[in-house]
């Protein structure tokens, strides 16, 4: 069962946005009390004394595990060696007690990091900034002055990563005080994880680690936060989970963890992700009382979990996206890579299960397998195999159901990379089960919702668009919904129209463009008395939306995420013997051979016609493959077979046949 479908920065998600919480309140910082020494990873000592020989000093506190400290250890780094000349020297600073001295030395090698980094045990350092986050910088003059204290910049925030900087904060800091100008903006709101203090509070509570929390975080989180899995962090250990405290229930207190989205007054999702309020009090309880550890025989046993494939069974065959690593950057936004594999099926396959296996989880932000079938062979909706995002659970297909892949198709991975901080290398692939023809009683497929004649003007907080599925097959049953839409997107609701009565089926009020669930039905829903499904999607380009990229654009369709989409995507199952009515239909007399001829040859004009007017945009009578939209060529196998540039008229008619 598909789980998910293109998903942007997950790590990024466990991190904090701009604005400060109650328990992020800025202490300001007292000149004079900003000396230390401490010991730095590689056994040497670092000193911040009251009259530093440097113009100015940057105190950088990262964490060895936090996303945005990650992403921005390399552009510190390369800050720090272009400063050096100027008289400027940086220093990092890790307080987070989670992160032990290995941690640290693992992330100064992984990032390349080449100016001290220093390990403050007790977060006495942290204390003296009255430093809150990581990254979080402060920039102090030769007088220990704090000039600057925040952000590095405004690249990369929780969910986003621009392709470009639009607000450089700590190089325009540190150019004004170098040039003898006053800072313009001195102080901003730092993005990332909260440091991990060593907590002083008395114990007040009867909670503990072992009894109780450890079973809360055993049943909702350790699937992804654990070695190995996609979560940035583990949360199966005490003194890790000690020191994300205050990040974990900020995480779920935003609603950001665990991560669902649909409303529960609709539908009803086997997929679906719920922390009750009783098991939230829980960990709230645990963290003001006191973090008590407990008795080690009451600690729950762990569950279990397969490594690599989650699949019932082991895949019967496996093929990966290419034989080569493909290598992934170190930053910056790498475009959609395709990759085409042969897997040499001389007949038809029905797939009943499918996995894609990311090789890097770190910089798989999602990947989707289509079929692609020959021309001409007998295939039905879009060509969705299967598709990855973090955090999925993955199954079989429901009984008797199976995905057909004719004889001769190939295998087309979509994958989309986002990069960490560091080079990274990555070989994906797919594992897939097979079903016995004879025992395949329907056929899976995937139909497509979509809308790509939309415009959304600038600054407009709620703009709407809709569509629906032109063709619902008969005696089909629904079996999953997945809505996209991209970083402007703001809900999603789905309508089940019967006659003069208009259902919601799908509601999700507060769409997230990090987690692109697939929401699977915990039964199939038969489509019978269904007259269409139609949805209504949300934009909202408006400045208060914080991931928004520029809220002064025109946005049109487009596959980039400052672009926008707007689809549904619906799996399907048809039976593949339809039953039949118990009276027969009186015959109508038939039609003479040059009829039926004259009559399609009028409908296949008719699509012709339409489909020139929509794509031909110069209007010259003929459309140019630049002039279809990479989605419909993707989604709608809208193809240039003699390479000519043109979608010629025989072309057209292969689809609309």
């Amino acid at each position: 069962m598909i789980r998910g479908y293109l998903k942007v920065l997950c790590l990024l998600i466990l991190v904090s946005g701009n604005s400060l919480t109650a328990n992020e309140k800025v202490e300001p910082v007292k000149t004079g009390t900003l000396t230390f020494h401490l010991p730095t990873v590689d056994g040497k000592i670092v000193e911040l004394t009251e009259k530093p020989q440097q113009k100015l000093t940057v105190v950088c506190f990262l964490g060895a595990e936090c996303p945005l400290a990650r992403l921005y250890g390399p552009k510190l780094n390369a800050m720090s060696a272009a400063y050096e000349s100027q008289g400027v020297r940086f220093i990092g600073v890790n307080s987070n007690q989670q992160d032990s001295l290995e941690d640290v030395q693992k992330y100064v090698k992984r990032y390349e990091i080449r100016f001290p980094m220093a390990k403050d045990y007790n977060n006495k350092v942290a204390d003296q900034f009255a430093a809150v986050r990581t990254p979080e910088v402060f920039v102090l003059d030769e007088k220990l002055n704090v000039k600057y204290r925040g952000r590095i910049d405004n690249q990369y925030l929780p969910g986003i990563s621009r392709a470009e900087t639009t607000s450089h904060d700590l190089k325009q800091a540190l150019d004004q005080v170098l040039a003898g100008k006053p800072v313009e903006v001195s102080s901003t709101k730092p993005n990332g994880c909260f440091i991990g203090r060593v907590k002083q509070t008395e114990v007040t509570t009867s909670l503990t680690f072992c009894k109780e929390v450890a079973a809360v975080l055993n049943r909702h989180c350790v699937e992804c936060h654990r070695k190995g899995e996609i979560g940035p962090f583990g949360l199966t250990d005490y003194d890790e989970v000690r020191g994300w405290a205050d990040t974990m229930l900020e995480t779920i207190d935003d609603g950001r963890m665990p991560p669902w989205h649909a409303s529960p007054k609709y539908g009803h999702y086997a997929n679906a992700r719920f922390m009750s309020e009783d098991e939230k009090k829980i960990l709230r309880d645990w963290v003001v009382g006191g973090m008590p550890f407990g008795d080690v025989n009451d600690m729950p046993k762990p569950p279990t979990f397969r490594d690599g494939w989650h699949l019932p069974k082991v895949p019967e065959a496996v093929y990966e996206m290419r034989k080569q690593p493909f290598v992934v950057p170190k930053e910056g936004v790498v475009e959609y890579q395709y990759f085409v594999v042969d897997p040499g099926f001389k007949e038809d396959k029905w797939i009943t299960g499918a996995q894609v296996l990311p090789g890097n989880r770190s910089v798989v932000h999602h990947a989707i397998v289509f079929i692609r079938p020959p021309d001409g062979s007998d295939f039905r909706g879009i060509g969705w195999l299967t598709a990855y995002v973090p955090g999925q659970r993955i199954n079989m297909l429901p009984p008797g159901r199976g995905r057909k892949v004719p004889a001769g198709s190939k295998l087309v991975f979509q994958m989309h990379y986002t990069p960490t901080g560091s080079v990274q290398e990555d070989v994906s692939k797919i594992g897939l089960l097979f079903g016995k023809e004879e025992e395949i009683t329907h056929e899976v497929f995937t139909l497509i919702g979509i809308d790509q004649e939309f415009e959304i003007p600038p600054n407009a907080n709620d703009f709407p668009v809709s569509a629906k599925v032109h063709r619902i097959p008969p005696q089909a049953e629904l079996l999953a919904i997945a809505p996209h839409m991209h970083l402007r997107g703001k809900s999603f609701r789905l309508f089940m129209k019967q006659k003069d009565k208009s259902e919601i089926l799908l509601d999700v009020p507060n769409y997230d463009f990090n987690w692109q669930h697939i929401y699977e039905l915990s039964q199939p829903m038969k489509l019978d008395s269904i007259d269409s499904l139609e949805f209504t999607v949300k934009f909202d380009n408006s400045k208060e939306n914080p991931f928004n990229p520029d809220p002064n654009e025109y946005v049109t369709w487009g596959d980039q995420t400052w672009e926008e989409m707007a689809i549904a995507f619906f799996e399907v199952a048809e039976p593949r013997k339809k039953k039949t009515d118990a009276k027969p239909k009186a015959k109508k007399p038939k039609k003479s051979k040059a009829i039926l001829e004259a009559e399609e040859k009028q409908r296949v004009d008719k699509l012709v016609a339409a489909f020139i007017k929509r794509f031909d945009k110069n209007e010259d009578g003929q459309v140019e493959l630049d002039e279809v939209p990479l989605a419909a060529q993707r989604y709608g196998r809208i193809r240039d077979r003699n390479g000519d540039g043109l979608i010629q008229r025989d072309e057209i008619e292969g689809l609309v046949r």
